[in-house]
């Protein structure tokens, strides 16, 4: 396994092709990079350099629940300094779901590493906004309130996060819980700010002002509708929608 030592936390990355541009690809929710495995060795296949990693707090990497801006800027920095640290840029970046969301997210404060946008399975709508805080944030601040950090660790999700780097049951388990709560407030509190659609907090001016080649692909359930895919792709200049 290779890890690189990132804005303070090690991240698991892998890269799958000898040669080739680099893309760039982030699997959706908080799961490992591993999810987009067997399409990254499809495309390496025909000449590309494919890197997946692990977000910090998601797979094999580490836990580090800190931090003034929002989650998933967090995880657009990380992301960006992966990429400079393996010298693969510029590069195509992509991902489904929240992987996608990123991918904007990143393009918008990385513009110089980015060759190209490859969104799947946006996310969008009232159903994806009523789901996903509580999924991501709510129920992990109810456990630290119900039993400390012993219960977040209990949780299905930390306990597949301590399986794949046992070094993380320390590290939280060393938090005060009541830090843990007011970071995930306050990740919680900039993750419902924003539009709801067609992108769940992507400004629609923010779409309209990409100006690299983008392809879309779009999702077919309640969290990733296809309208919203289709609507994203109709206020990106340029994009291609499959």
């Amino acid at each position: 396994m290779a890890f690189a030592h990132i804005h303070g936390v090690r991240l698991h990355y892998q890269v799958l092709g000898e040669q080739g541009p680099w893309l760039a690809l982030v699997s959706g929710g908080r799961r490992s990079g591993a999810e987009f495995e067997p399409l990254a060795r499809q495309i390496a296949a025909r000449g590309f350099r494919v890197v997946l990693h692990d977000r910090r707090n998601t797979g094999a990497s580490d836990v580090c629940i800190d931090g003034d801006l929002g989650e998933e800027e967090i995880w657009a920095d990380d992301w960006a300094q992966l990429m400079r640290h393996l010298d693969a840029e510029p590069a195509f970046f992509g991902g489904g779901s929240s992987g996608a969301r990123l991918a904007l997210l990143t393009s918008l404060r990385h513009p110089e590493l980015v060759r190209g946008l490859l969104l799947l399975r946006i996310t969008g709508g009232a159903f994806t906004a009523g789901r996903l805080p509580d999924n991501y944030y709510g129920q992990f601040i109810r456990a630290a309130e119900q039993g400390g950090m012993a219960a977040v660790c209990a949780t299905p999700f930390y306990q597949e996060l301590i399986r794949a780097n046992p070094a993380n049951l320390e590290r939280l388990m060393a938090m005060d819980p009541a830090r843990y709560i007011a970071v995930m407030r306050h990740w919680l509190a900039i993750f419902l700010q924003g539009p709801r659609e067609p992108v769940l907090g992507m400004a629609t001016e923010a779409l309209q002002a990409i100006r690299v080649p983008t392809w879309v692909v779009p999702g077919n359930d309640k969290t990733h509708v296809s309208r919203h895919g289709r609507e994203a792709a109709a206020l990106i200049p340029g994009c291609e929608l499959f």
